[in-house]
């Protein structure tokens, strides 16, 4: 049975620091005691995985801030030509952290060695637990293969818990009846995971955690209330807004919040599309290699021996 090689490096390359932009005008916020302090502002980091280009917001760095989320990928936007072959990322295995995958407009392929073979839409939410190991591939879907369109969404991985590592892996696939959607002045939220005011999702997570994916219209105010003790950050999806201290975030770019506060303002002068995202940190030791995300390095070998020994399941079948 052949053997798949991935990239050591894969997981363990970050984005970089970049100087804010102050407004020189009138700040579009309210002063406000609770807000939480922007730590650092980063650009995205252009990469290719497998035959998708990929804008990396943070990969296995950061962990202080972003935890318990370790790896955040914006698939796209790319358009695909009807007839074309797909955008492939080939049979890889994961361990010990569980892959999301939410698409904002078009449609792709999953095919793993836990039997699982279907498609996935525009709006849906995929969480593929890898627990003690499992393989999958990923491709653009057979809505655009046949009629073509834009291909956008993102892939941010979820640290599992220490307690939970080696649980046999899962794939979970959630519709928006699973989530909760907030509507108000000026501003539509989607609650893909945790609550936001009295939208809730009803997807579980091991650990306490947050997702949220909002739409700003013109002039818009969202105070977006969060737990002080857990992390938080902010991607610009499209568009750019005023976050605290009259700096602008503009597009493709995260802000980390330091902890201890509890408010995340943002204002949006033109219209502004964005994720919000965070969670209670781990406070674990994090060792990765590739697509593993381990404690120790006893157990990334481990991991390294289960794939090659077939115990992860056969990447030819997969592919």
């Amino acid at each position: 049975m052949k053997r798949r090689h991935f990239i050591k490096g894969s997981a363990i390359v970050g984005a970089t620091a970049v100087t804010p932009f102050l407004l020189s005008t009138g700040s579009g916020m309210f002063a406000n005691p609770t807000s939480r302090k922007v730590h650092q502002i980063l650009d995205t980091s252009k990469i290719n995985v497998g035959t998708l280009p990929v804008l990396r917001a943070f990969a296995g760095d950061q962990n202080d801030y972003v935890s318990p989320f370790v790896l955040f990928d914006e698939f796209g936007p790319v358009q695909v030509e009807a007839g074309s072959d797909p955008l492939r990322v080939d049979a890889h295995p994961h361990a010990g952290v569980i892959p999301t995958t939410y698409f904002i407009a078009g449609n792709g392929h999953h095919k793993d060695s836990l039997n699982y073979d279907f498609q996935i839409g525009k709006g849906d939410f995929m969480m593929f637990s890898s627990g003690s190991g499992a393989i999958h591939m990923e491709e653009s879907g057979a809505e655009l293969a046949k009629n073509g369109g834009a291909y956008h969404g993102f892939q941010i991985w979820l640290n599992t818990p220490s307690a939970y590592k080696f649980d046999a892996p899962a794939t979970y696939v959630f519709q928006d009846d699973k989530m909760g959607e907030l509507v108000a002045d000026k501003v539509v939220a989607k609650v893909i995971l945790g609550e936001l005011y009295d939208a809730k999702s009803e997807i579980e997570t091991l650990s306490p955690a947050f997702y949220f994916h909002i739409k700003m219209d013109k002039g818009a105010r969202l105070d977006i209330p969060t737990e002080p003790t857990h992390n938080a950050f902010v991607y610009v999806v499209d568009g750019e807004i005023e976050i605290e201290g009259k700096r602008l975030l503009k597009t493709n770019q995260v802000a980390l919040y330091e902890r201890g506060d509890s408010i995340i303002n943002t204002y949006s002068e033109n219209g502004a599309e964005l994720l919000v995202l965070g969670g209670q940190p781990l406070d674990e030791v994090v060792f990765s290699y590739g697509p593993f995300v381990m404690n120790t390095e006893e157990q990334i070998r481990l991991c390294i021996k289960n794939y090659n020994s077939g115990k992860m399941g056969n990447p030819d079948l997969v592919n």
